[in-house]
């Protein structure tokens, strides 16, 4: 089993920044694909980002490209997205996920999911 747990979400206005963070533990962190997600209000859950166990493959939601950065640090266990230019179409529960198959960007394949940490951004 492995352990997610998001940090970081909090309230910003429009054209603010935000950090989030992600640790996990129960398996070698290093071994992990590691992903985010979102769930707008009244929406469905979507990929924002993803990062490839060893670095090699990231992936962007065509909404955050330029705005949102995926970033880990295997001797920290931890990942992290650093979301810039916010917008309050940003709004959101942010997830973190964890996952030993191939790289995907697809949610569903993750097999472990944090508990979320809500993102609100105002006009």
């Amino acid at each position: 089993q492995v352990q997610v747990v998001e940090s970081g979400g909090g309230l910003v206005q429009a054209g603010g920044s935000l950090r989030l963070s992600c640790t996990t533990s129960g398996r070698a962190f290093s071994r992990l694909n590691m992903g985010w997600f979102r769930r707008p209000p009244g929406k469905e859950r979507e990929s924002v980002a993803a990062i490839s166990w060893n670095n090699e493959d990231t992936f962007y939601a065509d909404s955050v490209k330029g705005r949102f950065t995926i970033s880990r640090a295997n001797a920290k266990n931890a990942v992290s997205l650093q979301m810039n230019s916010l917008k309050p179409e940003d709004t959101a529960v942010y997830y973190c996920a964890a996952d030993t198959g191939p790289f995907s960007p697809y949610i569903e394949v993750y097999e472990y999911r944090g508990q979320g940490t809500q993102v609100t951004v105002s006009s």
